[in-house]
């Protein structure tokens, strides 16, 4: 009898504390420090869930506010900001986009579809690699144009949002997006038969243009609507987007809540996903309010979306070999593979899939050391990365602090296929990562490193061929090298 009245004090004591989850502030000092103690507990694992599932949407936003819709916006809302050069520094930072590729010029479309259709025009590249990735809010690569989906002839293709009642214009192909709001990112390749040509490549970017459905079919534009977004509040704005480091913690939740009533996920999330975070005050239907939380849940919120960031950008994923973080082939539209896409969204933002490309990571060395620009490394090869053409591989050297490309004095930020590397006889190559000149024997082979920085690497293949995309699923399956530190 006496356990049962125990069970049952317990319980009541429990719901009691659930309860002053959404209670007034004034009620904070109603529970017991150790009630108090195990609620902070339990709401911080919670909300770090809750982190890991919004963080990706919460920097599409940072994203969009930097590009489309914020006080120094690139470029309006359907249209396009072109990069005018390859993400050198200078360029990283201004576009807020982390580990960028710099064998290709890109551009960054915030679409709203909420009024009508927007149609995007491809050009025929006569054979350059092009393609146009196009991500939800929640950085779900759920279509392409371009590049293996569609091919280099061009055509012409309508996103559409949901909910969308009408017809198309004949010849124009329908992609459906699961969101409202969209990102076309399109990635022209600015080499040539391994030489520059930025030229040509400007002249395909150009020609990717998105139009509403009204002016594409000769009537007048759509008004543009006033777009009075929240701006993001960054403590540190050298930081990239995906950083979320706010000055004020707690507008991650203001600006997921915001962002996911605008564009919510898919519906079978919203029933076994969405009322975990109820005791959060975070609900479909309703913006957060966090005047109707106990300051002991908003204490446990601030921490996690304080923490969330930072852990995620050194938090060891994929599969680990040779040194190396191979990524999970969901990598690009994981589903629900919330880890992967928050993971992503953190260190490479808007990651393709694999089918379109392939990537994975060097953190350390063959020692497990953090690689460093104090110390000098060689990377064996003993083949480049399989690629179809007019695909390209490259492996590229970020700053581990900030996620962008570094300055070096010859500006060199990769080695692949698109520079002129000292190959043996049978096809191996080295790689020598370092920050002063190996001598002219190894120079073409040289990646600048930064001295008295951390950097970490990253190999990718464009149009990659079935072996590259194998070793997602099987890393053993292809010669991974290592990163070895040397004398």
């Amino acid at each position: 009898m006496r356990c049962v009245r125990l069970r049952a004090a317990g319980w009541v004591a429990m719901l009691a504390a659930l309860a002053l989850c959404s209670s007034p502030a004034t009620q904070a000092q109603q529970l017991p420090p150790d009630y108090a103690a195990a609620m902070k507990t339990w709401i911080y694992s919670l909300a770090m869930t809750a982190a890991e599932y919004g963080a990706p949407l919460v920097t599409m936003y940072a994203l969009r506010d930097n590009d489309a819709v914020g006080a120094k916006a690139k470029a309006k809302p359907n249209t396009v900001w072109r990069m005018e050069d390859i993400s050198t520094p200078e360029l990283s930072k201004e576009a807020g986009y982390v580990t960028p590729n710099v064998n290709v010029i890109y551009g960054f479309g915030f679409l709203d579809l909420r009024q009508e259709p927007v149609i995007v025009k491809a050009p025929d590249s006569n054979g350059l690699y092009y393609m146009v990735e196009i991500c939800d809010m929640w950085t779900n690569a759920f279509a392409y144009i371009g590049g293996k989906a569609t091919g280099y002839k061009g055509g012409t293709f309508a996103l559409v949002g949901p909910g969308w009642k009408g017809e198309l214009p004949t010849g124009v192909t329908r992609i459906d997006s699961p969101t409202p709001w969209v990102l076309i990112q399109p990635r022209v390749h600015v080499y040539i038969d391994g030489k520059l040509n930025l030229a040509v490549a400007k002249n395909v970017l150009n020609a990717i243009q998105p139009v509403g459905l009204a002016e594409f079919s000769g009537k007048a534009a759509q008004p543009a609507p006033n777009y009075d977004y929240p701006a993001p509040v960054f403590a540190d704005p050298n930081l990239p987007v995906s950083a979320l480091d706010f000055k004020d913690p707690l507008q991650f939740w203001d600006l997921f809540s915001l962002a996911m009533n605008e564009n919510p996920p898919p519906q079978d999330q919203i029933a076994a996903l969405l009322p975990l975070f109820r005791p959060l005050g975070i609900e479909l239907g309703k913006l957060w309010d966090r005047t109707k939380l106990n300051p002991v849940v908003l204490d446990a919120m601030a921490e996690a979306a304080k923490t969330i960031a930072p852990t995620l950008n050194k938090l060891p994923f994929g599969s680990f070999v040779a040194g190396a973080f191979i990524q999970p082939p969901t990598i690009g539209n994981p589903g629900t593979d919330y880890a992967t896409r928050a993971f992503i969204a953190r260190v490479g933002l808007t990651a393709n899939t694999p089918y379109e490309a392939v990537y994975w990571g060097y953190k350390l060395d063959t020692t497990g050391r953090p690689l460093h620009g104090d110390s000098k490394y060689e990377m064996h090869f003993k083949e480049a990365l399989p690629y179809i053409e007019p695909g390209f591989w490259s492996i590229t050297l970020y700053d581990a602090e900030n996620n962008y490309t570094i300055s070096n004095p010859i500006n060199r930020y990769m080695l692949g296929s698109d520079t002129p590397l000292k190959k043996n006889p049978d096809g191996s190559f080295t790689i020598y990562i370092q920050s002063s000149n190996p001598g002219p024997d190894k120079e073409s082979n040289w990646l600048p490193s930064p001295p008295g920085r951390v950097f970490y690497l990253i190999p990718r293949a464009y149009a990659p061929a079935q072996a590259t995309i194998d070793i997602l699923s099987n890393p053993h399956s292809w010669p991974v090298p290592a990163v070895m530190p040397v004398n």
